[in-house]
């Protein structure tokens, strides 16, 4: 009598399956912060952040009562910075709510900011022992072909029936092993473009390699291309400091940056949009480009120094929560990657 399907993932995931750190635990703390690190990452990035992380915020308690400065300096480079508050928010719940104890049922999981149904599904699971899917994209193209879903994935109903078929397929003894050789699977051999189906353990029940056609599977209706915007990055400096100010916009939002204007970026216009702030200042050089593509826009960034003819007074410092930072200063605040080239340029004008 032939294996089920799901004890035949298992035996190949035992013998193939990466070392990675957050395997060897079942602290739900660690693999909470493993898989939101995860998300949009690579895990040979997630590594040394994880690391890094878990030497300063040992704790839920340590992550809920750290300054979110320090939060956001620990997560630099790694992006998408709402995951990183809303794990600061989630710790601090579970300290306030659930006696500093992290929960232990999948819809109280859930209910925590930041946590979505794959995240809770793979806390739950692979923490606690739960049943539950942890469907992600490499589980959505996994099932999409192992169970001949040939709909498009983004319909909300294409998804609860991919999950529920997921669900169905969970052994009741090894759960959280389960949804992670899924995960694998579709990390290693079933990939979005020519899967490696000769060395798949699923290959001979595998719909979509029956009928042939594994590489157009999932169906994905075409995304809009992001929206291309110009953007003015201005290094505004007094002595050996320089202008910085956290992002008030929901993009970005706490992280430290320069002072910058969309959709302007010839020097002389930038200039009177810096005396309408409030800040007057010379032009003295345009220091190059860079550019930056998030998920629905990308940045084409002009990078223009300006000496300031004096210090911006307290009252425009204060409604800003502005600084004049030195080089080392600089160095130690929490900035995106958005503008890492800008960042340099600053060093480079202030040693």
């Amino acid at each position: 009598m032939p294996q089920k399907p799901s004890k035949m993932l298992l035996k190949w995931y035992d013998s193939v399956k990466r070392d990675l750190p957050w395997r060897r635990t079942r602290d739900p703390y660690h693999i909470w912060l493993s898989e939101i690190m995860l998300q949009q990452t690579r895990v040979e990035t997630v590594k040394g952040y994880y690391a890094r992380f878990l030497e300063r915020c040992p704790t839920v308690e340590a992550l809920a009562s750290a300054p979110e400065e320090t939060v956001l300096k620990l997560w630099e480079g790694l992006g998408y910075y709402s995951r990183a508050r809303n794990l600061q928010k989630a710790a601090k719940v579970i300290m306030n709510d659930h006696g500093g104890v992290f929960p232990s049922d999948y819809e109280s999981i859930l209910k925590l900011p930041g946590i979505g149904p794959y995240t809770a599904g793979a806390i739950a699971s692979i923490a606690f022992g739960i049943p539950v899917p942890a469907v992600d994209g490499n589980v959505y193209r996994v099932a999409s072909r192992f169970f001949g879903v040939r709909e498009d994935v983004g319909i909300p109903s294409v998804q609860r029936q991919i999950r529920q078929l997921v669900e169905e397929s969970i052994p009741d003894d090894r759960p959280g092993d389960y949804n992670q050789a899924l995960m694998e699977l579709g990390a290693t051999l079933c990939s979005p473009q020519h899967p490696d189906c000769e060395r798949c353990p699923w290959a001979a029940l595998c719909d979509a390699c029956r009928e042939g056609d594994q590489d157009s599977l999932p169906i994905h209706e075409k995304k809009q291309a992001p929206k291309a915007m110009d953007v003015a990055v201005c290094l505004l400096t007094h002595g050996n400091r320089v202008l910085v100010l956290p992002r008030k916009e929901r993009m970005l939002k706490g992280l430290y940056v320069f002072w910058l204007t969309e959709e302007e970026t010839d020097a002389s216009r930038v200039q009177e949009l810096l005396a309408e702030d409030g800040l007057a200042a010379s032009f003295t050089a345009h220091l190059g480009e860079a550019k930056h593509v998030f998920t629905h826009r990308v940045w084409q960034m002009q990078l223009l120094h300006y000496e300031l003819k004096s210090l911006p007074d307290e009252a425009w410092m204060a409604q800003h929560q502005a600084k004049m930072v030195t080089a080392e200063e600089l160095a130690a605040l929490p900035m995106p990657t958005a503008i890492k080239v800008a960042r340099r340029k600053a060093m480079e004008l202030l040693d």
